[in-house]
């Protein structure tokens, strides 16, 4: 078996290992924001964030999901300061609306920051 020769001139390359660079897309992964992260509630911020209002209803009817999922996960996003809920009557039926607050529009951001950089870092050769 014929062994390279290092020669003190010739730069030293550092390559990250594979187990190295997942390690550094798992750290990143893990400071996610878990109030976000959840898929329902990443899909009401998301809504809510190209929408400048949706009713109850028709964020049900967007995310395909049931009344009582879409008001649990609505309440943690409205519990972090991420949604605003109003409710109020259109004739004589309620009708609730939502509003991505700034802080849910700055979290959203930062989230999608972070998972960029978790995907560039698992891409990285």
């Amino acid at each position: 078996m014929a062994r390279r020769a290092i020669h003190h001139d010739e730069p030293q390359r550092r390559q990250r290992s594979p187990i190295a660079r997942h390690a550094a897309a798992g750290s990143q992964a893990v400071s996610l924001d878990p109030v976000i992260h959840e898929r329902v509630r990443l899909g009401i911020v998301s809504a809510l964030a190209v929408n400048e209002e949706l009713s109850f209803n028709d964020l049900k009817r967007l995310l395909e999901i049931t009344d009582g999922n879409l008001s649990v996960h609505a309440r943690k996003l409205e519990d972090a300061g991420y949604v605003r809920c109003s409710k109020s009557f259109v004739g004589r039926q309620p009708r609730t609306g939502f509003k991505l607050t700034g802080a849910g529009r700055r979290a959203l951001e930062n989230y999608l920051e972070r998972m960029e950089s978790v995907i560039r870092s698992a891409r990285q050769d």
